[in-house]
């Protein structure tokens, strides 16, 4: 017994670490989460976020190592050798060896780049180096922004839509079941019932199809946000909120410098630029200063091998001056010319591109918003006229068949609805994103 009372208390350590374990990735779950929080999510735990983050770092010690080389580098060298057989010479027609059985070398070497073309190219670049990669962490998150916006807006549109079907389904278990009583009284005959549980049905069905439709774009939501896949995911939503939203002023105009696109390729052209005055420093010679103290131990006896030493140092500098290599340097130069002429017909490109791809945006929006307004208006129509054909039905004025008629149209104009405001608040982010305004 004393023995399993030992066992349990060292159970609960070990497993103390999963039980925390469980508890951080709680704490990281969101609870009913707007779209601010969900962005903040999605930058936070986005796997290619936090990559981008990742290659800036790796980028920075990357560029510090090669810096590294300005500085002075020292280092220690030793060496021990035993000879089996001494070399051997002729002097004064008599052979004589050369040198000790046992030697051994103890060095210490300094050496200081004083000039060297490969340094000054790092030290030119270093800093447009680092901006790329922020640049492209800044690119990562806007394309994560932008993505996850739209899966949000998709996933409130279709919660939306089951809302409503669940009105639908309210209204219409009361008009089946007034068609009934209609019907048993002897009023009207039973196809009135009959249409009525129809359409029901149908409503019943598509609510279905929209759950399991709401289902998968919710995953795809979490997909986006890096979010846990088997934890639970409910977002909040304000209809009033997402009207508004869709509001946006479309009269702006493009400015290059907000795009993330262009500067980049500003900061690629700038490190092209780099490169054709690496090229042709390429001509000048290489200079570093070096000094070096040696202990010498020489003895034929390897227990007295280091009772004596010799030692020696010197110091100097070294020139390196790169006089003929077949012409590689001139065509290193014609490509590096090359090169920027291409970033300038990029950047070229690029600007030709961000004003089709905001001219196409703003299209979009304008067409989409239009196509709202004029949805919405329909939507408040079709709910008169169903509201009105069913008081005129239940006087008896009107027959079920144009309450039928009135229903179907009540509910394709609430399925238009929905899918226009997505769109326009999807053409919406398309159009800030082609004009800069997604900055995170």
């Amino acid at each position: 017994m004393k023995r399993y009372l030992l066992i349990i208390p060292l159970l609960l350590l070990l497993s103390a670490p999963l039980l925390m374990q469980g508890q951080t990735d709680s704490a990281d779950l969101l609870d009913k989460p707007t779209l601010e929080t969900i962005i903040q999510y999605t930058l936070k735990h986005k796997p290619v976020v936090q990559k981008s983050y990742l290659d800036e770092r790796i980028t920075r010690s990357q560029v510090n190592s090669r810096l590294a080389d300005w500085y002075p580098q020292i280092g220690y060298n030793f060496q021990l050798q035993h000879s089996f057989q001494l070399q051997t010479t002729v002097f004064q027609e008599q052979i004589i060896q050369l040198g000790n059985k046992n030697t051994s070398i103890s060095q210490f070497a300094y050496n200081q780049n004083i000039f060297n073309p490969n340094l000054a190219f790092a030290a030119l670049t270093a800093k447009d180096v680092r901006k790329l990669a922020s640049q492209n962490t800044i690119n990562n998150k806007i394309d994560a922004v932008a993505r996850v916006s739209k899966a949000f807006y998709d996933v409130l549109m279709m919660q939306q839509q089951i809302k409503v079907s669940d009105e639908n389904i309210a209204r219409l278990q009361r008009s089946v079941q007034d068609a009934r009583n209609q019907y048993q009284s002897g009023i009207v005959d039973k196809t009135d019932y009959q249409r009525a549980t129809i359409m029901l049905n149908n409503v019943n069905a598509a609510k279905r199809t929209n759950e399991e439709t709401l289902k998968a774009k919710v995953e795809y939501l979490k997909a986006l946000m890096g979010y846990p896949a088997n934890a639970p995911l409910e977002v909040s939503y304000d209809s009033m909120q997402m009207e508004s939203n869709a509001a946006f002023d479309a009269g702006q105009q493009v400015n290059l410098g907000t795009r993330i696109e262009y500067l980049q390729l500003q900061t690629q052209k700038q490190l092209q630029a780099g490169n054709l005055k690496y090229t042709k420093m390429a001509f000048l010679p290489s200079i570093s200063g070096f000094a070096a103290y040696n202990f010498n131990y020489l003895n034929n006896s390897i227990s007295d091998l280091y009772k004596t030493n010799y030692p020696n140092s010197y110091a100097g500098i070294t020139l390196a001056i790169p006089i003929v290599q077949g012409g590689k340097r001139l065509m290193n130069i014609r490509q590096a010319k090359w090169q920027l002429e291409k970033a300038d017909l990029d950047i070229k490109q690029l600007t030709n591109d961000i004003n089709s791809q905001h001219a196409q945006a703003l299209a979009a929006y304008n067409s989409s918003m239009a196509n709202y307004n004029a949805i919405k208006d329909n939507l408040l129509l079709a709910k008169d006229v169903y509201n009105v054909i069913q008081l005129q039905y239940k006087s008896g004025v009107k027959t079920y068949l144009e309450v039928f008629i009135a229903e179907t149209d009540l509910r394709t104009a609430q399925t238009n609805y929905f899918s226009a405001l997505n769109q326009v608040l999807s053409s919406k982010i398309d159009l800030q994103q082609a004009l800069g305004q997604i900055k995170y």
